[in-house]
């Protein structure tokens, strides 16, 4: 029989009771009341303990650590509602208790079909193999007529981007309407001669989104972005399988907070941008850098990126984007901790350099070009990358 292993963080007089507890109560419901008919019947189906570590004992007595609890397959259907609903459902209002990581059988994954296009697939599109990708953000998006909203894209596009993506907030556009935007944009990137992808924000109620993305491609959209969170999991696995939604898609992390702020409930941050997000589908991962404003610890920002591009069969890896607080001096750093295929995205980084976004844009290339060759920032022989060292400062 195979198994879905889960790992919570908790406090108990006994772990391992507890961890005892969760299996039966989680999967059967009881168990030594039973009778043996029905034992046998429901054995298939009974979730058992994988032990318990014991961090520490509270002032109260409470021993506090990790549990570990193996539910069975059987149990499930292959979507994530129904796996956080049988791992973590009413167990997360059952006091402190955290959901920590899910360790999947190939079993489970392989009824999966995770990112369409993942790293290579994006690489492929951009025709960009040899470095880390580079993305910018629209400073504002809400209110902006059509014609600055596409005068800000190009700008981005001349200032050397291979991807732009809209402000996750950006519902509200009559006065840049979604297919309207598209088709500008669309515009601008061929007459630039360039590729680059816009992820266009896709927002609405979420019983029209598949038709929405579909829409949307056929007006020449070539990336979509969603805020996983608040529509579901299960929309974006949606949208990834659909054969006619045939371009990569953006997952924000928008909302993810409210589940990995707090270090005794929730979800962890690797677990819910991480490991579920490439299991739904997306093709890129944002989430917060270990360096800006939203700042992760750093190691769970590693984390998150292992997650998203460690081999599962099956599965293609999905581009991490740490992203927040972003400037050129952080270059080295980012490629340091993330390596090659990491996209580096950057907002006010760009747009808040004193040559403007075209400008802001160049030295990010620029960095990007001196670290791929291992050339020092302060080196560079670009003014734009000199001009954003002097306002900012280099990141070691």
């Amino acid at each position: 029989m195979s198994y879905i292993t889960v790992s919570y963080l908790t406090e108990a007089k006994s772990l391992e009771k507890k961890a005892e507890a969760i299996a039966v109560g989680m999967t059967v419901g009881s168990w030594t009341d039973l009778p043996a008919a029905k034992q046998e019947k429901l054995q298939k189906h009974l979730g058992r303990s994988a032990g318990a570590t014991v961090y520490e004992t509270t002032a109260e007595g409470l021993e506090r650590g990790l549990i570990k609890v193996e539910y069975p397959v059987v149990n499930f259907t292959y979507d994530i509602p129904s796996l956080l609903t049988n791992v973590f459902g009413k167990l997360s209002m059952d006091g402190k208790i955290r959901l920590v990581d899910i360790d999947f059988p190939q079993e489970f994954t392989r009824e999966f079909s995770g990112p369409k296009f993942g790293i290579s697939g994006i690489r492929e599109l951009l025709n960009v193999h040899d470095r880390p990708l580079f993305m910018s953000i629209f400073k504002s998006c809400i209110g902006l007529p059509l014609d600055e909203l596409v005068e800000q894209f190009k700008l981005q596009v001349e200032g050397g981007v291979d991807l732009v993506k809209d402000d996750e907030i950006f519902f509200a556009d009559e006065h840049a309407p979604f297919l309207d935007r598209i088709r500008a944009c669309k515009e601008v990137t061929e007459a630039s001669g360039r590729q680059v992808l816009y992820a266009v924000n896709l927002t609405g109620p979420v019983t029209g989104l598949v038709d929405k993305a579909k829409r949307a491609i056929e007006n020449g959209a070539n990336c979509l972005l969603l805020n996983v969170l608040p529509y579901g999991f299960d929309i974006l696995a949606q949208l990834s399988r659909d054969p006619d939604i045939n371009v990569p898609i953006m997952a924000h992390p928008a909302m993810a907070g409210a589940l990995y702020q707090s270090s005794t409930y929730g979800i962890s941050s690797p677990l819910v941008l991480g490991k579920l997000m490439r299991l739904a589908g997306a093709d890129i991962g944002l989430f917060p850098s270990p360096y800006g404003s939203v700042a992760l610890p750093r190691q769970e920002a590693l984390d998150i990126a292992t997650h998203l591009v460690e081999e599962i069969p099956g599965i293609k890896p999905t581009f991490p984007v740490p992203s927040a607080g972003i400037h050129p001096g952080m270059v080295p750093l980012l490629y340091k901790d993330f390596g090659l295929n990491h996209i580096v995205n950057a907002g006010g980084g760009i747009h808040g350099h004193p040559g403007g976004p075209v400008s802001g844009g160049q030295a990010f290339v620029a960095a990007i070009e001196a670290t791929m060759q291992g050339i020092p920032l302060e080196q560079s022989k670009s003014q734009e990358l000199l001009t954003a060292i002097e306002k900012w400062g280099i990141v070691k």
